[in-house]
């Protein structure tokens, strides 16, 4: 998924092979999900003659400034991608298009060709990004409401100190916020929390002011390293946990073993032995252990597995009511067929390889009725029915004694 790293590199890209030029020729492809409310016809008739002056970035999104509005926006989503043909070398290699390739590419969704005959393409696999066409994008959602962009407007110490004393929820969760800090994503929560020392789910108001200034400083170390290396993941320090995050998969950093868990809903990966988590969980997080972190963390972790474990066990021993038990519906519940649903996909960190789906809700049974206790197909017992009746007549003729 594109973080500010790979958003920041496409940007650059762009001011190096783009700007100065005219359009002359614009293909927008017939999406609705992506291409945001305007037509392709109406888009396309909006960019061809327009020199491209600029490229913006804030946070995770990106917009092309022309010589007069309107201005093409991107957000990248979980697949977006910035491609560009007709240079010979761009530093930012994941935009290269190779002569084999096909061109303009089937995912494409905003294609340009510019006059000096180089071409420009947003692309977009798994349909989650979003193009629009906006007069002002910075003064407008989703852009406007952004928090301060997480390389270029970074807080002071202090600011970022106090802010966090007023937020009770867990720091990665915070981080992920894009209205706090905008431009943070899952990879680069994980490195800037395993570089400061800080558990995922420590909540951000106990950090110590000594881990304030850690996140920090390791917020700006970590986001200035991968924009100075244009996004190339092969460049980024091989201490990093960045390269041994991906897939849930057992392993270790600089010898030190690495373990998932959930926090709000995307994958955590951390290593305990270096990142302790201190007093309680934040409530509202409900963070579930994964992979191979099958060992408590803490003493308030182990208190809380215990009384559960407690809870389960008194449950289990209570007797059973005496009687016909009520068989569950075996009826799926429109939750459950929906599980596959793109809403859940959007959020789903498994784009990026990182296998962090939020956790699946659990099977509830269907209440069953009382008068559902006979199976409607079939008829009840007669000596049943008999008992019944004869039981009826009995207490009449005491009433009429």
């Amino acid at each position: 998924m594109p973080e500010l790293p790979e958003v920041e590199a496409a940007r650059r890209a762009i001011e190096e092979h783009c700007v100065g030029k005219v359009i002359k020729k614009a293909v927008i492809a017939d999406d609705t999900k992506v291409i945001d409310g305007v037509s392709p016809s109406d888009f396309e008739a909006s960019l061809l003659g327009k020199t491209i002056l600029s490229a913006h970035r804030k946070g995770k999104h990106l917009w092309l400034c022309l010589d007069s509005p309107p201005f093409p926006a991107f957000h990248f989503g979980m697949a977006g991608a910035i491609y560009i043909k007709g240079v010979a070398v761009t530093n930012y290699k994941r935009s290269m298009v190779n002569d084999d390739d096909e061109w303009p590419s089937k995912y494409s969704k905003f294609f340009v060709e510019l006059d000096d005959g180089v071409d420009l393409s947003f692309t977009d696999k798994r349909r989650f990004a979003k193009v629009s066409l906006l007069e002002d994008p910075a003064s407008v959602p989703p852009i406007s409401k952004l928090g301060p962009d997480a390389l270029l407007e970074p807080m002071a110490l202090d600011e970022f100190i106090e802010s966090l004393k007023k937020k009770k929820l867990a720091i990665k969760t915070l981080l992920l916020d894009q209205s706090y800090i905008s431009g943070i994503g899952n990879w680069v929560a994980d490195e800037v929390l395993y570089q400061a020392r800080i558990h995922p789910n420590q909540s951000a108001a106990t950090l110590s002011k000594e881990s304030c200034a850690a996140l920090h400083k390791s917020i700006q170390e970590v986001l200035k390293r991968a924009v100075e290396v244009d996004a190339e993941s092969n460049s980024f320090p091989e201490e990093w946990l960045f390269h041994f995050r991906w897939g849930k998969r057992p392993g270790q950093v600089n010898g030190k073993e690495i373990h998932f868990i959930t926090t709000g809903g995307r994958t955590s990966a951390f290593v305990p032995e270096l990142q302790k988590l201190t007093g309680a969980e934040p409530k509202n997080q409900n963070s579930k252990r994964k992979g191979n972190d099958n060992k408590k963390m803490n003493d308030e972790s182990d208190g809380e597995l215990v009384s559960k474990t407690k809870k389960t066990a008194d449950i289990k021993q209570k007797p059973k009511p005496k009687g016909r038990s009520k068989k569950p519906s075996k009826r799926k519940s429109k939750s459950e067929d929906d599980d596959g649903s793109d809403e859940e996909a959007e959020n789903d960190d498994a784009s990026d390889d990182d296998n962090g789906r939020p956790e699946g809700k659990k099977k509830v049974g269907t209440k069953t009725n009382i008068g559902q206790r006979f199976d409607a197909a079939s008829e009840p017992d007669k000596s049943l029915k008999q008992t019944v009746r004869s039981s009826q007549i009995g207490r009449r003729r005491k009433k009429a004694k």
